[in-house]
């Protein structure tokens, strides 16, 4: 029981990729913010009031504004697939009078787009009327997009806008009011409903509903951009040019869907479509794509996003499928024919109208574009639709979802969607298990080993680190504080599937093998450092090995730098987190060396160093590393095999370690050593080591002597350099 409880100890203190979520996200950033830096003259906050994420912004004893952070109340997935959080706060009249950015993991402020670029952005919504927003749908106001970060602004843009909308209306702010529920009759999907013969009859009855752009609307509407270059660079096809026909319809209707897929189709919608999904099909052709060509696997499709009311819906790759065909009799040609999927729990009402927004966009320099919006408006036909009697209501309140709820559907959809990482890191957990467990077997041939292992790093890094991004920080381990005051969240943490899993495995992994199972087969970087210098050795660079006190000096710098790390994020996460840079991961791995000069050749440069000095970083800079070896000390098993002679007078397996843990006297540093089994495979050769080489003579001269036995002798092992 003693042994269950400290496993269970252990994984929940190694278990945090991510720091849990409190009962809401303002609770988390208002502590750290100064009141005057959002509303000028402000001298603090009030309380954040009870029924509502919402915190009054006082002056003079007085309550001139409400601050509140976007994502508890919409979604603010960015292109990272994590959430934006800003912080805003608006003024009685509804009005937008300070925002500020106070959290992302967007990549784009770190490949060329200034950080502080973005947050001027974000500033500039000081000043918008949420009152016109109210009016116009959203629309009142002219998005500014930074080129290169469309995904990034105009999901921040819509946080901003339908957020503030929300809490204006929920406070009464500026004459604002909740939108009145249950009046008027109320509709649900009629399934009797009689689909259209043909394509002119959809056209007309409003099944299909139609954005026609044409060369000469287009330059029109840029002509009135700020930026002179629109004008200047105006589209040279005839203005009567079809810039974009694009028509759209709602298929999950089951007579829509009939018609316009066929039955086939139709039926295959079904089992794509989940309990509470939706679904549209989109066509269009012209000069313009409504897809883009900028779009990639894994990725957001940024020309179109689905609006209706306060819920704003961007489509990504797992939720598109393109469309064979159209089966509507009489329906025209079309480039382009897609399926979007609309996710439950959004918010999404097949029976109220919504709008498909187009983003137009038009390069103004080599690097520079414009951009200008346009709407495709929809509303479901009333033949599609019945009135049903608006429910009685209760005089209690129905309490609203709570936010566990609607995470754990968040983190199961996450895991379905990656069957494949998961199943691919499986196995590569239980093929390293099995190594481990058997290693006496797995290292008996040395170059088979030696193949194999590299094979293993190979996958490591460019499966887990560069397709996947699942590389392991010491950021993880400096939340664990922060998540212990605020209480640990496992929905929170099973966001990020592959993270979880590889959390467990490690923390597993120190009870039995040392931090050497993560470090020396797992973590990317590490499996980067040691395939370059294997090509270096290749290539006849020299090898350096550092005198044994220097290099038993320069031990502690790494555990030295994890404290350092460790005693900032006590004061501040966000100081520890821009620190821990020196981490190269970021930069070698998650973004795969595009970022900027000094950041690339610091990464480099420690590449560099481990060609002549293996896995340098590892060795003497790695604060994870560090950290994993001070619960490593916990482990259970000695599993390295050594002789009595081992050290003395036999010096071999120390010499041959790649990362020196092995001490002259023949013990190994568990701290140290990263498991990589050579000195397994040494263990067993009877061409190296001296221990195994004398057994073997001694038992040939038994063999040889008068009456002795025959001795069947094994193949002798190489062993790799």
């Amino acid at each position: 029981m003693k042994l269950i409880r400290l496993v269970l100890l252990l994984c929940a203190g190694l278990l945090l990729a991510v720091p849990a979520r409190a009962a809401s996200v303002l609770q988390a950033y208002l502590p750290a913010v100064t009141a005057s830096d959002l509303v000028p003259g402000a001298e603090g906050f009030g309380p954040i009031r009870d029924d509502i994420a919402v915190a009054p912004v006082l002056k003079d004893g007085k309550t001139v504004a409400f601050v509140f952070v976007t994502s508890d109340f919409v979604g603010t997935t960015g292109y990272s697939g994590k959430p934006i959080h800003t912080l805003v706060a608006v003024g009685t009249d509804a009005k937008i009078l300070g925002v500020k950015l106070v959290k992302h993991s967007e990549p784009i402020v770190l490949i060329g787009i200034p950080e502080a670029k973005v947050k001027a952005l974000v500033a500039g919504y000081a000043g918008l009327d949420l009152v016109a927003e109210a009016k116009s749908g959203g629309t009142a106001h002219e998005v500014d997009i930074i080129s290169g970060a469309t995904v990034t602004v105009m999901v921040i843009d819509d946080s901003i806008v339908r957020s503030g909308l929300k809490v204006a209306r929920a406070l009464g702010l500026g004459g604002l009011a909740p939108e009145a529920e249950n009046a008027g009759p109320r509709f649900e999907i009629d399934a009797e409903a009689v689909p259209p013969a043909d394509w002119t009859e959809a056209e007309g009855d409003g099944t299909l509903r139609r954005l026609s752009l044409d060369v000469g609307q287009v330059n029109a509407a840029f002509a009135e951009h700020p930026d002179p270059r629109a004008r200047e660079r105006a589209i040279t096809e005839p203005p009567q040019s079809t810039f974009i026909d694009m028509q759209a319809a709602l298929v999950s209707i089951p007579a829509i869907g009939k018609a316009l897929l066929g039955p086939a189709e139709e039926a295959n919608l079904k089992g794509w479509l989940k309990e509470g999904e939706n679904a549209i099909a989109v066509v269009g052709r012209g000069l313009y794509s409504f897809k883009g060509s900028g779009y990639v696997r894994g990725g957001i499709f940024d020309r179109i996003v689905l609006i209706q009311d306060d819920v704003s819906v961007r489509f990504r790759d797992r939720d598109h499928r393109r469309l064979g065909g159209i089966a509507l009799a009489g329906a025209p040609e079309f480039t382009e024919m897609d399926l979007f999927r609309i996710p439950a729990g959004v918010g999404f009402d097949p029976a109220k109208p919504f709008r498909i927004q187009l983003l137009a966009q038009r390069e103004v320099g080599p690097i520079e574009k414009v951009f200008h919006t346009f709407d495709l408006g929809y509303q479901l036909p009333q033949k599609y639709l019945r009135a049903v009697a608006a429910p009685v209501k209760d005089v209690a309140v129905a309490a609203p979802q709570e936010e566990g709820t609607a995470q754990a559907d968040l983190w199961k959809r996450i895991w379905r969607d990656s069957k494949l990482k998961i199943v691919v890191l499986g196995s590569m957990l239980v093929v390293l298990t099995g190594v481990f467990f058997f290693q006496s077997y797995a290292v008996k041939n040395a170059k088979g080993f030696y193949i194999f292992r590299i094979a293993f790093l190979t996958v490591t890094l460019v499966f887990l680190g560069w397709y996947a991004n699942a590389q392991l920080s010491v950021v993880n381990l400096m939340a664990l504080f922060g998540s212990l005051v605020s209480g640990f969240s496992w929905q929170a943490f099973l966001l990020d599937p592959l993270t979880f899993i590889l959390w467990f495995a490690v923390a597993a992994a120190l009870l039995f093998w040392g931090r050497g199972a993560y470090c020396g087969w797992l973590c990317p970087f590490g499996a980067l450092q040691e395939l370059t210098n294997q090509i270096a050795r290749k290539l006849r660079i020299p090898q350096w090995t550092l005198p044994w006190g220097l290099h038993e000096r320069l031990w502690p710098v790494k555990y030295m730098i994890f404290l350092g790390l460790f005693g900032v994020s006590l004061m501040s996460v966000e100081q520890a987190e821009h620190l821990a840079e020196i981490e190269p991961f970021k930069t070698a791995i998650i973004l795969k060396f595009i970022r900027a000069w000094p950041f690339v050749a610091y990464a480099v440069a420690l590449l560099v160093a481990g060609l002549f000095v293996e896995r340098f970083y590892c060795r003497y800079l790695c604060p994870l590393g560090a950290a994993l070896a001070i619960p490593a000390r916990l482990r259970m098993f000695d599993w390295l095999k050594r002789y009595h002679e081992c050290g003395n007078p036999c010096q071999t397996c120390a010499i041959q370690c790649p990362v020196q843990a092995i001490h002259k006297t023949g013990e190994i540093n568990p701290n140290e050593c990263i498991n990589c089994l050579h000195c397994q495979v040494l263990y067993q050769s009877e061409s190296v080591c001296p221990v195994v080489i004398k057994k073997m003579k001694s038992r040939a001269k038994l063999a040889a002597s008068p009456g002795g036995a025959p001795i069947h002798q094994q193949p002798t092992a190489k062993v790799q350099p």
